[in-house]
């Protein structure tokens, strides 16, 4: 009989878009004791989870809670359940995760019209704006961080546009949630998904999200009872002409789980979800206003160190993503040999990217756990010294201390106060 190893993952230094580090708080959750799905302790837990879900996504949104899946689950069960077939379905794209809600929509029967704008921009929302009057969709799906261009969207015109016009706007936040402010009720935004492997930090699996009464009254109008939980008198009765196309990622049905009815719909995922409340909790005991300025912070200082050993960014800067920063790779390096030297030499991982950037452009990102001063500098140091030994000229030892300027700033603030 064939012998396996124990398990033993290395310590990395995760300096990707994503998954990042761990907490070890929430890693600790993972191991607490497992509860049944009807227990009232966790149940108790459950609606805990949907008002710390409401606090980050800064909403008052009855139904906020995770879907159990990674963040593209969030991103489906959002659209598959509202999305009927022949709806006209706007995505401005501008990197590849507006070409996966494209796709998405494709896939639901959705009548999808898309604008696209070079990657390394965002679009100026008066740009979707006279795309939403010409083409007079139903809905309107767009990203808010493209982690794979590092460009962050502005959308409360958007949000304000699509709310007047009564269009339905749902907004993938998988990379900024928890990172960036993302003002759901503020932008007048009716449904967002979000990811936990990012500026959340817990480990991918579940995708928490929000949605108002206006996406509420879209499911309700297709909703359909389980076939094994109706009355068997009326088991033939459903209306199933617009039904949502998917069981598992069926809004109406997953919402009668979360809410007081707690209508069985899957068993779920209760490791998971304490990660999630431990996650989310460590988030709001930071402080979103403290949070989102480590993450300004750190980016800050990893960008200024960039262009202390002489690299460029991709993209433009005015519009960059705070949590992810894109690298030009210089002209005669290898990227991956990079990669690979960075990961094996000094346990350090960072990324590229996907479609017309693949091998031309790093992205390191600093989210959650991972976005701190420790593994700026350790990741600036090492890409440095890997750089230099694949024969790379740059001004030697620039970049930590560019990046230690804008910490010894913040540092001498703080005393002064």
């Amino acid at each position: 009989m064939k012998k396996y190893k124990e398990l033993n993952p290395s310590l990395r230094t995760i300096m990707t878009p994503g998954p990042v580090e761990v907490d070890p708080r929430v890693l600790r959750a993972m191991s607490f004791p497992i509860l049944g799905q009807f227990d009232p302790e966790f149940t108790s837990l459950m609606n805990e989870t949907m008002d710390l879900v409401r606090d980050v996504f800064q909403t008052n949104n009855q139904w906020s809670y995770p879907v159990d899946g990674t963040s593209r689950s969030g991103l489906e069960a959002v659209l598959v359940s509202i999305i009927q077939p022949g709806d006209k379905v706007l995505v401005p794209i501008y990197g590849r995760f507006g070409h996966l809600l494209v796709e998405i929509a494709e896939r639901c029967g959705a009548d999808v019209v898309y604008i696209e704008t070079e990657w390394g921009g965002v679009f100026d929302p008066e740009t979707v704006i006279q795309a939403i009057h010409e083409h007079k969709p139903g809905i309107v799906a767009m990203v808010h961080g493209e982690t794979s261009t590092g460009q962050m969207q502005p959308l409360a015109e958007i949000g304000r546009t699509c709310r007047e016009l009564d269009i339905l706007i749902v907004v993938d936040a998988v990379a900024t949630i928890g990172g960036v402010p993302v003002e759901t009720d503020n932008w007048m935004l009716d449904a967002v998904m979000g990811g936990t492997q990012k500026c959340i930090s817990v480990p991918s699996g579940m995708a928490p999200i929000t949605y108002n009464d206006r996406i509420e009254y879209k499911l309700l109008s297709r909703k359909r009872v389980e076939r094994g939980l109706r009355d068997p008198a009326n088991i033939e009765l459903a209306n199933d002409g617009q039904m949502i196309r998917s069981n598992y990622f069926d809004l109406s049905q997953i919402q009668d789980y979360w809410s007081a009815a707690r209508l069985n719909h899957h068993t779920e995922a209760t490791s998971m979800l304490y990660a999630l409340h431990e996650g989310l909790r460590i988030l709001l005991e930071e402080g979103l206003e403290a949070r989102f300025l480590r993450h300004e912070l750190n980016a800050r200082a990893l960008v200024q160190g960039i262009k202390g050993m002489g690299l460029t960014l991709f993209g433009n800067e005015e519009s960059k993503l705070p949590c992810v920063t894109c690298i030009n790779i210089p002209e005669g390096v290898d990227g991956e040999v990079v990669r690979s030297r960075l990961l094996h030499e000094f346990g350090i991982e960072i990324a590229s990217s996907f479609g017309p950037l693949k091998g031309k452009i790093w992205r390191i990102g600093t989210m959650g756990f991972s976005c701190n001063q420790k593994n700026v500098l350790h990741t600036l140091g090492a890409l440095e010294a890997v750089l230099i030994r694949e024969g790379y000229r740059l001004p030697a030892g620039e970049a930590v201390q560019a990046a230690l300027d804008v910490y010894s700033v913040v540092n001498k603030e703080e005393i002064s106060c």
